[in-house]
């Protein structure tokens, strides 16, 4: 059997087509950008049989319809995760025979009710485990996802996880986890991407704590912040996304059909944070186009909102497909000529500037405040002294916490974060907003020393 990854890096998830023999190949928790798997079955002369779900996912949209459409494909999923679309229903320990490998279906609920695990057994060569979120590598997948009244429950069901559920599986097992490193469903301790069950069995320190109730009070403590569309997504793949087909792409709009349309959408500037310190339309979100770009399209942007692009570089069809995967489904257009064609037309830009380290510091001197827009843990490892710690994604909800009347000194580990923090801010009414470029590294880099928490 050969195993084909495919990482999301900016989800921080793994999917997998896993190749049976005689032409047949099945899929593992596939997401929405699916021209990429049906590339690499076409490359390799291969038929989708099958496409296995490990859970109902609430980090992005899955692909299992758009490929059962487009490949005739079965979609296999737990029984008791209420999907409304034509599935094949699995119940925990059921096994399939498919071209000479078996497949078990394993209960390992705790990141979610209904979740299974895949063991596949071949007649030579190691099993291979595809875990979902119930085990990887240095860690498991989190257990507060559906309920703050479940997480206790949930936490509870991983606990005997990860003790038994794979227990009649050998240490040469191959894991193929689904959630990994950068992923805000995991908590992993590293990048790695696959493991061994023994590895799993000699260095995870979960698997090193035998006492439930500690467990219970311990983890839930490690999870990372949950952006808020985690809490949207795993309804919207239980009722199942639409197909491509149906949804229609963003058409591309004058400098004045786009400004008629913005009252009711939202505008998403995906140029870099250079281009948009230099000049972008009022009231536009700065979401870079990068790895993460999805995240916090969906952490930052309504759900049921109109989307309007100004790009330059990134094609609008990519700009889409990511957007699609965290569910986006309606786009108003994109601007075509992009700010370029927006000022021709006599229409105004705003500049948010972007300053090196030291003219940041002149302005913290002179009485400008500093805003630090990263993770808990990232401002705990070093930040500027005095700063305001805001994570991005409650920025909107938290800006009374933050000086009107003096200069905003924003900034996150590279200045993207911050471009978007930047642009929040802008649209919530501040008007002497800086961004310091390069983030607390450049604050670094520059010789000044950052505070820490002890």
């Amino acid at each position: 059997m050969n195993t084909i990854p495919f990482v999301n890096e900016g989800l921080g998830n793994s999917s997998y087509v896993l190749e049976l023999g005689n032409g047949d190949a099945i899929l593992i928790d596939p997401d929405r950008s699916v021209e990429r798997y049906l590339a690499a079955l076409q490359k390799r002369g291969l038929q989708l049989t099958g496409v296995f779900e490990t859970h109902l996912h609430a980090d992005f949209v899955s692909g299992a319809h758009e490929l059962a459409a487009q490949t005739g494909a079965t979609i296999f999923l737990a029984a008791d995760a209420g999907s409304k679309l034509p599935v094949q229903p699995l119940r925990r320990g059921q096994t399939l025979q498919v071209n000479g490998a078996r497949i078990t279906a394993l209960g390992s609920p705790g990141h979610t009710p209904e979740h299974l695990s895949f063991a596949v057994e071949a007649v030579s060569g190691p099993p291979l485990l595809f875990s979902g979120g119930s085990l990887i590598v240095g860690g498991a997948a989190r257990t507060d996802l559906i309920s703050a009244d479940l997480t206790e429950a949930l936490t509870r069901a991983q606990f005997h996880t990860l003790r038994g559920a794979f227990t009649q599986l050998p240490d040469e097992t191959l894991l193929f986890p689904t959630h990994g490193g950068g992923s805000f469903c995991s908590t992993g301790a590293g990048q790695e991407r696959t493991s061994t069950l023994g590895r799993e069995r000699r260095e995870n320190p979960l698997l090193s704590i035998s006492d439930e109730d500690e467990f219970v009070n311990w983890f839930p403590t490690t999870f990372p912040a949950a952006p808020d569309y985690f809490f949207r997504l795993r309804g919207f793949n239980q009722a199942g996304p639409r197909l491509r087909v149906e949804i229609l792409p963003p058409p591309a709009l004058s400098a004045a059909d786009f400004d008629l349309r913005r009252a009711g959408a939202v505008v998403i500037d995906t140029r870099s944070k250079e281009e948009y310190a230099e000049g972008h339309i009022r009231g536009s979100l700065s979401n870079p186009f990068r790895d993460d770009y999805a995240v916090w399209l969906g952490w930052l942007v309504p759900e049921d909102a109109n989307l309007l692009f100004v790009t330059d570089d990134a094609s609008v069809e990519r700009i889409v497909d990511q957007s699609l995967l965290v569910g986006y489904e309606r786009f108003a257009g994109w601007l075509q000529g992009g700010v370029a064609a927006w000022q021709s037309s006599g229409r105004q830009l705003r500049r948010i500037d972007l300053v090196d380290a030291a003219k940041a510091r002149a302005l913290l001197l002179d009485g400008a405040v500093s805003l630090d827009v990263r993770e808990p843990q990232e401002y705990a490892a070093g930040h500027i002294d005095s700063a305001i710690r805001i994570p991005l994604g409650t920025l909107s909800a938290n800006t009374d916490r933050i000086p009107r009347d003096r200069p905003v000194v924003v900034y996150c580990g590279h200045g993207e974060r911050a471009s978007t923090g930047a642009s929040l801010l802008e649209t919530a009414g501040f008007r002497d907003i800086v961004n310091l470029d390069g983030g607390i590294g450049a604050w670094q880099e520059a010789g000044f020393k950052p505070s820490r928490e002890v």
